[in-house]
């Protein structure tokens, strides 16, 4: 039976052949969704009154649903800023943003924000962890 190994007691750093820059712009993609999940939840939480009436009448979700997907979200960002879990993160992240390109599609709502923050958490964590690339190998043109 093989052994499995890490990086250690913290994945935090770099794997060997991710260059600086790499990780850098990585984290930054990654932000992007983070904040947009993290303010997208907390006006869930404060109820304010326009996201209400949005998730209501333009979604047509009802408003008791508001904590528990505001949770939901929550814990999927949360499960994929921490490094050790940030691979099962991005698939939960995946996987809402994919309910919520669902919901926006039976709305008749522009549904490109969801789309494009569910490819930016998947781009951020390739550019930061090369041990995802070995996986999805892209190769430059001449190769």
């Amino acid at each position: 039976m093989a052994a499995v190994t890490t990086n250690g007691p913290s994945d935090a750093a770099p794997v060997k052949g991710t260059k600086r820059w790499q990780v850098w712009t990585g984290r930054l993609i990654s932000a992007v969704p983070v904040v947009m999940m993290i303010l997208s939840a907390s006006l869930k939480l404060t109820r304010s009154p326009a996201y209400v009436v949005a998730w209501t009448d333009g979604l047509g979700f009802a408003p008791s649903m508001l904590t528990p997907v505001a949770v939901l979200e929550l814990l999927c960002v949360l499960v994929y800023v921490i490094p050790r879990t940030a691979v099962l993160g991005a698939i939960f992240v995946a996987a809402y943003l994919g309910g919520a390109t669902t919901a926006h599609v039976r709305a008749g709502a522009p549904f490109i924000t969801p789309v494009v923050l569910g490819v930016a958490a998947w781009v951020g964590l390739y550019l930061r962890d090369s041990r995802l690339r070995p996986l999805l190998p892209l190769r430059t043109l001449g190769r």
